[in-house]
C-alpha cells in the first residue's frame, strides 16, 4: 500500500522534532524544579505565606501542564507504531486511514508546541492588553477598527483565551473610534505582541453609494499586562487624571455617574483610559495597571534604561507605517509586509484565522536572534 510507504517517512521523521522539543523545553531541568518545588510545599509554613504559596503552586501547575503535554508526544508516536506495525501486516486501509489522521494531529501540536519555545520574553507568558485606534477617514475607519475588534476576540474565543472590555468609544456613524481589551490566557501577550503595528484595508466601501475602493488604517497596540510585583515608579504629580460618564460597549451604567477614568501620563503624552468597572475607584486602579504596562512595555521595547527616556509614540496610522495589508478588492489577499507572509482566504482571517501570521513573525524574529 502506497500510503503505507508515506506514512513510514513521516514517523522517521518525528524522532528528530520530538528530541529538539525536549531540550528546547529543557525538561530535566524543569522537573528538578518541579521535584524542589513540591518540597517546598511540604513545609509547615509553606501556607504562612499565601502570596508566595499561590505563585508556587501556580508554577507547579505550569510546569506538569508542560511536562504532560511533552510525555503525551512521545506515547501518541509510540502508539502510531504500533498501529502502522498492525497496518502493514493486515493490509488495513482502515487502520491507514487512523494513522494519517493521528499523524496529521501529531505533526500540527509539535509545530505549534515548537512555535511556544519561541516565547522566551519576560512577559511573553502574561495577559495582553489589546487596544484599537481608527485612524483618519472617519466612519469608514471606524468600521474597520471594529472589524479587526471582532477578529481578534474571534481569534482569542478560538485557542481558549476569555476578554475583558476596558473602554469603548463608539464611531460616530458604525464602528469604533477606539478600544482596550484584556485577552487572557497563557502566552497572551507572547502571540500578541506580533500585531502591534498599523493595519491597512482596501475594498469597496459599504458606506459610499457610488461604489468607489477606499484605503483604510487602523491601529492595534499590545501591552503586557503587568502583575503588582513588578517594580515600577509613577509619581503622582506626573498624572492628570479626567472623570468622564461611562458610554459605548464598555459601559454598564451608561450616563448616570462620572465612573470612567481617563489618565495622561504627563511626561510621555501617553493616555490611558477604563470605563467598565461599577466604580470610579476600580476602573482607576484598571487603568493605573495599563499605564504601568504600557510604560513597561516601551522601555522593553525600545531598550530603554530608564522610564524616563519614554517619549511616547510616534508613528502615524497612514500610508506607509502598516506591519499589514487586507485586500478585499480588486483581489482577495490579507499580506503581511514583515514577513511576507500570505493567506488568500480573507473570510478565514477576518474570522480569527490569524495563526500564520502571528508564527511567521516568531520563526523569523527567532532566527534573528
Amino acid at each position: 500500500m502506497l500510503v503505507l510507504d508515506e506514512y513510514k517517512l513521516r514517523i522517521g521523521a518525528l524522532d528528530a522534532p520530538i528530541e529538539e522539543l525536549y531540550r528546547a523545553l529543557d525538561i530535566e531541568t524543569i522537573s528538578e524544579e518541579l521535584s524542589g518545588l513540591e518540597k517546598q510545599t511540604e513545609a509547615e509554613d509553606f501556607w504562612g505565606d499565601l502570596e508566595n504559596s499561590q505563585v508556587v503552586l501556580k508554577r507547579i501547575s505550569r510546569i506538569k501542564e508542560k511536562v504532560a503535554r511533552f510525555e503525551k508526544f512521545k506515547t501518541d508516536l509510540d502508539d502510531i507504531k504500533t498501529l502502522f506495525e498492525l497496518a502493514v501486516e493486515a493490509d488495513d486501509e482502515e487502520t491507514a486511514a487512523e494513522i494519517g489522521e493521528l499523524l496529521t494531529a501529531l505533526e500540527n501540536g509539535l509545530s505549534e508546541a515548537r512555535i511556544e519555545t519561541l516565547l522566551s520574553g519576560d512577559y511573553d507568558g502574561n495577559n495582553a492588553i489589546m487596544s484599537f485606534q481608527a485612524g483618519a477617514g472617519g466612519t469608514e475607519a471606524q468600521d474597520w477598527a471594529e472589524m479587526l475588534y471582532r477578529m481578534y476576540t474571534h481569534w482569542a474565543e478560538k485557542r481558549g483565551f476569555s476578554y475583558k472590555i476596558l473602554d469603548f468609544l463608539d464611531g460616530d456613524e458604525a464602528g469604533l473610534k477606539s478600544a482596550s481589551i484584556l485577552i487572557e490566557g497563557e502566552n497572551a501577550y507572547g502571540y500578541l505582541k506580533s500585531e502591534m503595528g498599523v493595519h491597512r484595508l482596501v475594498r469597496i466601501s459599504p458606506f459610499d453609494s457610488s461604489g468607489r475602493r477606499h484605503t483604510s488604517f487602523a491601529a492595534i497596540e499590545i501591552m503586557p499586562e503587568i502583575t503588582e510585583d513588578v517594580e515600577i515608579e509613577i509619581r503622582p504629580e506626573d498624572l492628570k487624571v479626567d472623570t468622564y460618564r461611562s458610554g459605548g460597549a464598555g459601559g454598564q451604567h451608561v450616563n448616570k455617574t462620572e465612573s470612567a477614568i481617563r489618565i495622561t501620563h504627563i511626561p510621555t503624552g501617553i493616555v490611558v483610559a477604563c470605563q467598565n468597572e461599577r466604580s470610579q475607584h476600580q476602573n482607576r486602579e484598571i487603568a493605573m495597571r495599563m499605564l504601568k504596562s504600557k510604560l513597561i512595555e516601551i522601555k522593553e521595547r525600545e531598550n530603554l534604561e530608564k522610564i524616563e527616556d519614554i517619549k511616547g509614540e510616534q508613528k502615524l496610522i497612514e500610508w506607509g507605517s502598516q506591519i499589514r495589508s487586507y485586500v478585499f478588492m480588486p483581489y482577495t489577499l490579507v499580506k503581511d509586509h514583515r514577513t511576507g507572509f500570505e493567506n488568500g482566504n480573507i473570510g478565514a482571517v477576518m474570522d480569527g484565522d490569524i495563526d500564520g501570521f502571528i508564527n511567521a513573525y516568531l520563526t523569523q524574529n527567532a532566527t534573528k536572534k
